[in-house]
């Protein structure tokens, strides 16, 4: 059969792969030094001996690269081994780039670290410090041992100034409680005095002081009567053209080029001669409207030159993204003013574009794909509008029985969306100042969906709204919709049978739903800068969707009748409106391990309530909620897991389940956590870097209400789906499993293995499934399939994605 072959195919590759993985740490044991000539040893240790606690890691840091040996659980060594050996000796040609090579010992490479680890400890104070090197050689495997005498270190007795500028003093002292180190008793550091340096550098340029270089400030270290004390003098030299000057901004030249290829020489006699607020706007391309472009330059006429503002600019115009060069040169006159003339070059990139992009998902017993082609005009309306078009389409297949890929489609897919994205906030009687932090934008987006389920039914969806994004900070991000309109038709296909509909009625009557939501929406993100660092934070993305409540307020003004929990629902236009609250948080914490080894707990939890106008209908089938997937509880396929406790055999027949698979198993509340680890294995593997995880994945979905889901099952079966405290243990399902990510620095390739803990469809003991994986597997799959056909359990699932899943 095609299918089993397909299928064959696929588990003989990723058993092919994870035979290799096992065999690089299998022979992580195996030595290098075959490898090596006679006269040469592979460094296996590297020990720094008597320094102090403190400063132990950053010694360590001042051996030179190519003679420290690497993790003994690093597969970078074998993996280089595999691929740049020859004959038995490592290659000196036609390098692979693929791990590192081993640390071999160097004479050279062992003295200058022996003498850049005695600098260091130089520098932290211990002026009288000496440092030995010792190596020991046996099976061409060598040891190093860097031993200190440090001596005993000396502290800062006092410390003066001598700054030449009596303005240049006056704002060292005002700003200096804010960011210096130094202070009398403490242990000399010379870093300190590098920090106070750069710090005073920065400080003076962020006061006027244009032509300020970091070579001005210099300080002299004096011996005193007590040789275990110096004093610590501050010098700020004057330029050799006398003292310093603070410098104020004249008017901005801002020029943009004729095209993406620059400025030709034959256009700078051609400059506009019009100041408009401070600003000479020339636009050689003639593509660009004034004002979009001048309100994102911070160099302000009259205002003392900040070096805050020239970045804030730069960041800015950038952040347009309609140049791919933004430069900021300055001019001044005359040597004898105080007026520098900012001069902000601009050249322009490519104003469209068009992406096509697809994706072939493939969890389980489903295959699809997805297709999207997207245009893009950066400049829609000549003031860096971005217009966004995006065509998409997919379907999804199912797998087995028989079937052929793409043969049995139960899914189907349509979408077009437009949008309009404005790089300030446009509020009516309004003009509010923001961009310090981060570009405002007002997107005003519309959508068209169209979801077929194969003999179940068709959704069509009008989406349209209007969305303001800005920054607090750089951290904190806020995204208000205050319009946000959805217009809704579903059908329930004719066809579908009385058995299939009564055993579902609750979604059928979602599916079936005509109405629209009037409602607005507010997101608030924290740290989202941070997420490609490697540091220790919490991010925090809280966000809640209302709907209704205005609308309620009109109809209740009107005067009119009804009685939403008989199903008289009000109405606007002839169509019910939906009323809910559907608060979503997503609460993270990362903490940075080392190196590039970071852990990350997660908790993402949301709720769907309807009341008012919706109580007898529940959220729109949209809003709920499902668990399992890519980015979530990775053992299990997306919307194939909960809701609580429910379990599909209460389907009577094989058709209604094959017609509602993963749409009955959604829910109005969830709740997910993720513990992952994640650690870099290969620094270079086919040109990019192969970085690892290993996670444990554990939660949720629930309804809230016993009118949700399955109308015709009994009370018992409907209380497993709800929510209930004293049984959130018995509910929870748990996965775990290990990961793959190829990051090739624009983005990462993600493959996740995800294998089943416990799983809360069944009771008891029974619920700890990885017992059945090791004993009785066979028995188990046939008595599943039994009661589920055509649904079949699988342990272990299989998760492809682009970028990290959080």
């Amino acid at each position: 059969m095609i299918l089993k072959a397909y299928q064959s195919l696929i588990y003989s590759k990723l058993k092919s792969l994870a035979i290799l993985l096992l065999f690089i740490v299998l022979i992580q044991a195996c030595s290098s030094t075959k490898y090596i000539a006679d006269y040469q040893s592979i460094v296996k240790k590297v020990t720094i001996d008597s320094v102090d606690k403190r400063f132990e890691e950053q010694a360590y840091n001042y051996v030179q690269k190519d003679i420290r040996p690497l993790s003994a659980f690093s597969i970078n060594v074998p993996l280089y081994n595999l691929f740049n050996t020859k004959d038995g000796r490592y290659k000196t040609n036609n390098i692979k780039p693929f791990g590192t090579p081993p640390a071999i010992l160097d004479s050279t490479l062992v003295e200058i670290s022996r003498n850049q680890i005695q600098k260091f400890l130089v520098g932290k104070g211990y002026f009288s410090a000496k440092v030995t090197a010792e190596v020991k050689v046996k099976d061409k495997k060598a040891d190093i041992r860097f031993k200190a005498d440090q001596g005993k270190p000396s502290y800062i007795d006092k410390i003066s100034d001598s700054i030449y500028t009596a303005n240049v003093k006056s704002v060292y002292n005002s700003t200096k409680p804010t960011f210096s180190r130094l202070h009398e008793g403490m242990q000399y550091d010379v870093d300190s005095l590098t920090y106070e340096r750069e710090q005073i550098y920065r400080v003076m340029k962020e006061n006027g002081y244009f032509y300020f270089l970091r070579p001005y400030v210099n300080f002299d270290v004096i011996e005193t009567a007590k040789p275990d004390q110096v004093d610590v003098r501050l010098n700020i030299t004057n330029p050799p053209k006398g003292p310093h000057k603070q410098y104020n901004i004249d008017y901005t030249h801002m020029l943009i080029a004729p095209s993406p290829d620059g400025f030709p020489d034959s256009v700078r006699s051609k400059l506009s001669k019009d100041t408009v607020g401070g600003v000479i706007f020339t636009d050689f391309s003639k593509r660009y409207r004034r004002n979009p472009i001048v309100r994102y330059d911070f160099l302000k006429r009259g205002d003392m030159f900040d070096i805050r503002n020239e970045n804030l600019t730069y960041d800015r115009l950038y952040e347009l993204n309609i140049f791919k060069n933004v430069k900021i040169d300055y001019y001044n006159r005359d040597s004898t003013s105080n007026k520098i003339i900012p001069i902000i070059l601009l050249t322009p990139q490519k104003v469209m574009s068009n992406r096509v992009e697809g994706e072939v998902p493939f969890n389980g017993g489903t295959v699809g794909f997805n297709l999207s082609n997207t245009y893009t005009n950066n400049n829609f309306f000549r003031g860096a509008e971005r217009f966004e078009l995006q065509i998409k389409g997919g379907l999804q297949s199912r797998l087995g029985n028989g079937a052929k890929p793409f043969k049995d489609i139960y899914q189907r897919d349509f979408s077009v969306s437009a949008s309009i994205s404005v790089p300030r906030l446009i509020i009516p009687f309004y003009n509010p100042e923001l961009g310090g932090n981060g570009m405002p934008h007002t997107t005003f987006s519309s959508s068209y969906i169209y979801a077929l389920q194969k003999d179940i039914s068709v959704r069509n969806i009008f989406i349209n709204s209007i969305t303001y994004d800005w920054f607090e900070t750089k951290s904190k991000l806020h995204s208000f919709t205050p319009l946000n309109f959805e217009y809704r038709f579903g059908n329930i296909e004719p066809g579908v049978d009385s058995v299939t509909l009564n055993n579902n009625i609750y979604y059928a009557a979602l599916l079936n739903r005509k109405d629209f939501t009037l409602g607005m929406k507010y997101v608030y993100t924290l740290n989202n800068d941070k997420l490609n660092q490697y540091r220790t934070f919490v991010y925090f993305r809280g966000g809640i969707d209302i709907a209704g409540n205005l609308l309620q307020a009109i109809t209740s003004i009107t005067g009119a009748q009804r009685d939403p929990e008989r199903s008289n629902t009000a109405t606007i236009f002839g169509l019910p409106f939906n009323q809910y609250v559907r608060p979503e948080i997503d609460l993270r914490w990362y903490k940075h391990l080392g190196g590039e080894k970071q852990f990350i707990a997660r908790v993402n939890a949301g709720v769907g309530y309807a009341y008012g106008n919706a109580i007898n209908y529940g959220i729109p089938f949209e809003k709920l909620f499902f668990a399992g997937g890519s980015s979530g509880i990775r053992a299990w396929q997306a919307r194939t897991l909960g809701p609580g406790n429910y379990n599909r055999d209460v389907i009577p027949t094989p058709e209604a389940r094959k017609a509602f698979f993963g749409l009955d198993q959604l829910g109005e509340m969830k709740i997910e956590t993720n513990f992952e680890y994640r650690c870099t294995l290969v620094k270079k593997f086919f040109g990019a870097t192969l970085k690892g995880a290993a996670f444990v994945d554990a939660g949720n979905v629930w309804n809230l209400n016993n009118s949700s889901f399955i109308f015709n099952v009994d009370e018992a079966e409907r209380e497993k789906t709800l929510f209930k405290l004293s049984k959130l243990a018995q509910q929870v399902a748990i996965g775990t499993g290990i990961g793959f990510r190829y990051d090739v620095q624009y983005f990462v390739f993600r493959f996740d293995i995800g294998l089943k803990l416990k799983d809360p469809q069944f009771s008891g003991n029974d619920q700890w499934v990885i017992g059945k994986l090791f004993s009785g597997t066979k028995e188990f799959k046939e008595s599943y399939n039994a009661t589920h056909s055509p649904d079949t359990y699988r342990f272990v699932q299989y998760n492809f994605g682009i970028g990290m899943p959080f």
